[in-house]
């Protein structure tokens, strides 16, 4: 099963809720009114579209419709897909990183996937021929070496990590030492999952940031923010308040394949400007890719 067929049925709950819920709205009305806007908005809003873009969306579609001087609901569908495929680009440029010098900080809340992320992430960098350094910041966690180095042993990379307990701070140095060294391409660290609304935590993420920015200069600093879609809504707050601490410059989406909550991808970029740069639809090195808003779109709206 290719990539486009997983996302396809990774999409299946959101698609039932949001796609079928909009279908049965544009049947059940003959005409554009109050009503029909009201029903169109609850169905965003359910499929965790968010306040904000919902309210963006439909009044794009208005303007088109009064524009166009459509009559039939039905005739609103395309629009409403577009506008929602408008809502989701990511341009070339936002994956300027991987073609340059880089150190990639992979920052979330406890059990989002950021261990599970940075090692697909080795292993897609990996296949691109880039020199790759794994760097196990998380040094809370009894565990989380072992995970990483299981990861970067099945992506075939190095990894630097520190004892247990370490500062977090000495590993990364140990890791730029370790990247400046090798000549390498990627720097990816992974850091301790932490509350967003956990200020010493938030703090120390923002020290980590700062480190790499002051010991590496040479390298351009990305921080990827890893959000379980499952989490729906509240994944706009996780997004605000770790964008605070280490100016996050984009999003890895992981379990949209146990949620009907997968309209949050569009949420997070139209309502933040952070764009969904990864997506994981799975636990295989395979599972994650870049984000394509076409082919998303595509595959939510079975297009």
């Amino acid at each position: 099963m290719g990539f486009f067929d997983r996302l396809k049925k990774s999409l299946k709950k959101t698609q039932h809720v949001l796609v079928r819920g909009i279908d049965d709205v544009m049947a059940r009305h003959d005409r554009i009114d109050d009503d029909f806007y009201d029903d169109l908005e609850e169905i965003l809003l359910r499929g965790d579209i968010g306040v904000q873009t919902t309210e963006e969306i439909l009044d794009d579609l208005r303007e088109k419709v009064a524009e166009r001087r459509i009559r039939d609901p039905k005739d609103c569908a395309d629009i409403l897909i577009e506008s929602i495929r408008d809502r989701m680009h990511v341009s070339d440029s936002d994956y300027d990183f991987e073609n340059g010098k880089s150190a990639v900080l992979i920052v979330g809340v406890n059990g989002a996937g950021k261990t599970t992320s940075v090692g697909k992430l080795a292993s897609i960098y990996k296949k691109q021929h880039k020199k790759v350094i794994l760097a196990a910041a998380d040094t809370y966690r009894a565990a989380a070496n072992e995970q990483l180095e299981e990861w970067a042993n099945r992506a075939g990379v190095q990894l630097v990590s520190g004892q247990n307990g370490a500062d977090p701070g000495s590993v990364v140095f140990d890791a730029i030492a370790a990247a400046k060294a090798r000549n390498a391409d990627i720097l990816l660290v992974d850091t301790a999952g932490r509350l967003h609304n956990k200020k010493n935590l938030m703090n120390e993420l923002h020290k980590l940031y700062r480190i790499l920015e002051k010991e590496y200069p040479e390298a351009k600093t990305e921080t990827l923010l890893v959000l379980d879609g499952t989490t729906g809504q509240n994944a706009l707050q996780q997004a605000r308040e770790f964008s605070e601490a280490a100016n996050v410059t984009g999003v890895i989406l992981t379990k949209l394949d146990g949620t009907a909550k997968g309209g949050i991808a569009i949420a997070v970029q139209s309502e933040l400007g952070i764009p969904v740069k990864y997506i994981g639809v799975g636990e295989s090195l395979e599972d994650m890719q870049r984000f394509d808003s076409d082919q998303f779109v595509n595959a939510l709206f079975n297009i």
